[in-house]
C-alpha cells in the first residue's frame, strides 16, 4: 500500500474540491479521530476493504512489535486501511535486541486475540500456551508469521524510521481546521505520509533511563559510551567477547538487570577471570531479592533466591547505596564509577540496567498533555503509577485513557505507560483494540475495556521467575534445594514481564 504524499492537483486536503469533500464528511465522535473520509493522501487508487486511499488515508502504525502488529490485526479486521512503519530492517527490531531474554509471562498472554484469529485462519499452529518463550522465540513463532500474512505484509515498510508527525496545514498553535487536516508523518528519508489516525508503538527500548542517580545524565557518561551496554546485552552471545574473562559492573535492580546477572554468572563459570559487581542505589538489594509474604514461593521458583545465592556465594559483588555521580574512561582502558560520597568501582565494562524513558521528540507539533511525573497521558497516570501499582494490578483501560488533545494520535504499548516499568503486553493489545474500535466508530465496544490475567498477575513472576532459575540451574548450579531458615524466599516483581521495552 502506497501512500506517498505528491500534492496531487485537484487531490490535495486543501482547496475548493477537499472543502466540498469535507462539507459532507460524517463528523468524528467527541474523543476525536481526525479527518475521516474527507481527507486525502495521494494519487493513489488502490483500494481496502472497500475504500480508497485518495479519499480515506490510511492509519499509520509506528513499530512493527508485538503491539503495532496487534494493531495492524484489529485494523484489519475492522476494514480500515493502514500502514505500519518499521524503523528496522525486519520485523520487531527492539525485540530482537533482547531475543536471548526469557519472558516472565507464558504465550497465552502474549498472543493478540485478532492476531491469532488471522494466523489460525491461516493454519498457523500455535505454542504451548503455558510455555515461556524467549523473545526471539516471540519473533519466530508468532511476529514473524504475523507479519508475512496476506492481509498484514503489503502494509507494513521496513526502514521506514519516523522523525516528525504534524498535521497538513496546521503548525501546533493553530487550531482552526485542525481536526479536518490529516497528519503528516515524515520519514528519516525525507518521504511525507498522510494518514487519517496515528498510533505510536514504537516502545522505549532505545531511550534507556541514564546510570545518573538523578535521573541527569552522570557527569562523563556520554564521553564514557564506548564503556556502557544499557540493559540486557547479549554476554553469553553475540556480546559474549566483550565480557568474557573481564571485570562488569552492573547498575540496577529490576528485570534487565537480574537476567544480565545470572547471564554474567554462567559466563564466569565458563571464562576464567570473569568478574561481576553488582551496584544498587538503594541501601540493600530486598527490592531484587523479593517483595513479601503474599509472593513467597519454593526456592526454585524464586527469582530473588538465585540473585542472593549469587550474592552469598561469593559469584557476585554487592555493593548498596551506590548512586552513581560521574563515569570516568581511564588511561588504561577501564571506566570508573564515582558514587556522591566519593566511593569509587573500577571496572572493563558498565551495564546500565536502570530502565526506559518514552521520547516524546517526534510530536512536538501535535498537541500532548502528558502526566508531569510519568509522562503518559493524565487519564492513565494513576491507574499505572509504579508507587502504588504492579503490572498486575492495573486496571484495563482503551482509548478514552489514552486520547490527548491532539484529536487521533494515539501512543500504546510501552511508550504509552511514560517511565512506569509496569507494562504488559496483554495490556498493550487491549489498547490497541479499544482504539482500532473507535477509528471504526463502534464505540460500545471500544469503551468495553477488559483485561484477562491470572489472579496473582502475570508480573508477579510466578512462572517466569521459576524459569529463570531453572534454566540458572541447569547451567551453572545454582542450589535447587530451599534455602536456609529464615531466608525464606521472595517473589520479585518487576516491569515490563511480558513487554519489556518493546511497544
Amino acid at each position: 500500500m502506497s501512500s506517498e504524499t505528491t500534492t496531487p492537483a485537484g487531490g490535495s486536503c486543501c482547496g475548493p474540491a477537499a472543502d466540498a469533500r469535507r462539507a459532507t464528511a460524517t463528523e468524528a465522535p467527541a474523543t476525536g479521530v481526525c479527518c475521516g473520509s474527507a481527507a486525502t493522501t495521494s494519487d493513489t487508487t488502490a483500494v481496502v476493504a472497500g475504500r480508497s486511499e485518495a479519499t480515506d488515508p490510511p492509519v499509520v502504525v509506528i513499530g512493527a512489535g508485538p503491539v503495532g502488529l496487534a494493531a495492524a490485526a484489529h485494523l484489519t479486521e475492522r476494514g480500515l486501511p493502514f500502514l505500519v512503519l518499521e524503523d528496522g530492517s525486519d520485523v520487531a527490531a527492539s525485540v530482537r535486541r533482547w531475543g536471548h531474554v526469557r519472558l516472565f509471562s507464558p504465550w497465552r498472554y502474549n498472543i493478540d486475540a485478532a492476531a491469532r484469529r488471522l494466523l489460525e485462519a491461516a493454519g498457523w499452529a500455535e505454542p504451548d500456551l503455558e510455555a515461556l518463550p524467549t523473545g526471539g522465540e516471540l519473533v519466530e513463532e508468532y511476529l514473524r508469521p504475523l507479519a508475512k500474512l496476506s492481509a498484514l505484509a503489503p502494509h507494513i515498510r521496513y526502514d521506514a524510521g519516523v522523525v516528525a508527525i504534524g498535521r497538513v496545514g496546521v503548525d501546533r498553535v493553530r487550531t482552526a481546521g485542525r481536526e479536518a487536516a490529516p497528519f503528516v508523518v515524515r520519514l528519516a528519508d525525507g518521504t511525507d505520509l498522510h494518514a487519517r489516525a496515528v498510533i505510536d508503538a514504537s516502545g522505549t527500548c532505545t531511550t534507556p533511563n541514564v546510570l545518573g542517580v538523578n535521573g541527569l545524565a552522570a557527569h562523563g557518561e556520554a564521553d564514557a559510551a564506548a564503556l556502557i551496554d544499557y540493559a540486557l546485552p547479549d554476554v553469553l552471545g553475540a556480546d559474549r567477547d566483550a565480557y568474557a574473562g573481564r571485570h562488569t559492573v552492573v547498575v540496577g535492580s529490576g528485570h534487565s538487570a537480574a537476567n544480565t546477572l545470572l547471564a554474567l554468572a554462567e559466563l564466569a563459570d565458563q571464562a576464567p577471570g570473569t568478574r561481576i559487581t553488582w551496584a544498587v542505589r538503594s541501601g540493600s538489594a530486598d527490592r531484587a531479592y523479593g517483595g513479601g509474604d503474599a509472593d513467597q514461593l519454593a526456592a526454585r521458583g524464586a527469582l530473588g533466591t538465585g540473585l542472593r545465592l549469587l550474592v552469598t556465594s561469593g559469584r557476585v559483588e554487592l555493593v548498596t547505596g551506590f548512586g552513581v555521580h560521574t563515569v570516568r574512561s581511564l588511561s588504561d582502558g577501564h571506566g570508573e564509577l564515582v558514587d556522591a560520597t566519593g566511593r569509587t568501582l573500577v571496572a572493563d565494562r558498565i551495564v546500565g540496567a536502570t530502565g526506559f524513558r518514552p521520547d516524546h521528540s517526534i510530536a512536538t507539533e501535535l498537541r500532548l498533555d502528558l502526566d508531569p511525573i510519568l509522562g503518559c497521558t493524565r487519564a492513565l497516570a494513576p491507574l499505572i503509577d509504579p508507587n502504588e501499582h504492579s503490572c498486575g494490578s492495573v486496571r484495563p483501560h482503551g482509548v478514552d485513557e489514552l486520547t490527548q488533545p491532539e484529536p487521533g494520535y494515539f501512543a500504546v504499548g510501552m511508550k504509552s505507560y511514560g517511565r512506569a516499568p509496569t507494562f504488559l503486553m496483554a495490556t498493550g493489545y487491549e489498547q490497541v483494540r479499544s482504539i482500532g474500535a473507535a477509528l471504526a466508530g463502534d464505540w460500545e465496544a471500544a469503551r468495553d475495556v477488559q483485561l484477562e490475567l491470572p489472579e496473582t498477575g502475570v508480573c508477579s513472576t510466578t512462572l517466569g521467575a521459576r524459569a529463570m532459575l531453572d534454566d540458572a540451574t541447569a547451567r551453572f548450579g545454582l542450589a535447587a534445594d530451599a534455602p536456609a531458615p529464615g531466608d525464606r524466599p521472595q517473589l520479585v516483581t518487576v516491569g515490563g514481564s511480558g513487554g519489556g521495552c518493546c511497544g
